[in-house]
């Protein structure tokens, strides 16, 4: 049974880690994931400015893709506070770890564990697999594997949305091949600046026999330049527990580019 977890969350940790990476036929946008709640637009989000100049949806994608493929390159380090709540709806399982995150470039991950309120098997075999999963992932050097760029995906244009009093526009995306991590969906970027604001879908390949199907909604913030994840909501349909629902919010962030350590280099 632990196995079947290590498989199932490991693939969530995918979903949760810098570079955009978060993943068979995705979910409508007006589709909601069943769990604890369905994720909103963010509230960190304010109303594009009238004033603001749209760029042509073909331009901030390709804006969007060169600072997407930047971000994988320059992005030195960051902390965040992180609040991972999982449930297990069929068992009535459920755990809250708050967290400090701390990564530095390339390969280091860390955790200091700040409170754990609920039962302590999904802390150990829901919450801490998926920990060491997104670990592990960092040690490989998988980012670049599944974050959302052209050299992972092909992206189509579908039009605007409203989003947090705001128009973004929506691109669907699909991989070029099936690779776990990737997935099937769409993206929404803000048409001022192209940052990316939601990703949504389901992953293209189960990371096990035991799960069915993985959807999720992961919402983006930017902080110090790089787009990074603030929220993403996880639903896992398997064959043994039933769904298996994971919330991840990040706050506090600081966050690092590699330039600015060259500078604090020179200056010293």
């Amino acid at each position: 049974m632990s196995r079947l977890y290590s498989y199932l969350l490991g693939c969530a940790a995918f979903l949760v880690f810098v570079v955009g990476g978060v993943g068979q036929e995705f979910a409508a946008p007006n589709d909601e994931l069943p769990g604890r709640a369905t994720v909103s637009s963010p509230t960190q989000l304010e109303p594009t400015s009238a004033s603001r100049t749209r760029l042509p949806a073909d331009v901030a994608l390709l804006t969007y893709l060169r600072q997407a493929n930047d971000q994988l390159h320059s992005l030195a380090s960051f902390s965040d506070i992180t609040v991972v709540d999982a449930e297990l709806p069929q068992s009535s399982q459920r755990g809250r770890l708050k967290l400090r995150r701390v990564f530095a470039a390339p390969h280091s991950l860390t955790y200091q564990a700040l409170d754990f309120a609920g039962d302590n098997f999904i802390k150990a075999n829901v919450i801490g697999r998926l920990l060491q999963s997104e670990v592990d992932h960092i040690q490989k050097d998988e980012g670049a594997k599944i974050a959302i760029t052209d050299a992972n995906y092909k992206f189509s244009y579908k039009g605007t949305e409203s989003f947090a009093g705001r128009t973004l526009y929506v691109y669907a995306v699909k991989p070029h091949r099936k690779r776990p991590g990737l997935f099937k969906g769409r993206i929404y970027l803000d048409p001022t600046n192209a940052s990316l604001m939601r990703a949504e879908g389901t992953l293209v390949k189960s990371p096990s026999i035991f799960v069915k199907k993985i959807r999720f909604i992961q919402d983006y913030n930017e902080v110090a330049g790089f787009n990074l994840p603030v929220h993403v909501h996880s639903v896992a349909d398997t064959r043994i527990v039933g769904r298996a629902i994971v919330d991840i919010v990040h706050s506090d962030y600081d966050a690092h580019a590699f330039s600015e350590n060259r500078t604090s280099a020179t200056a010293r």
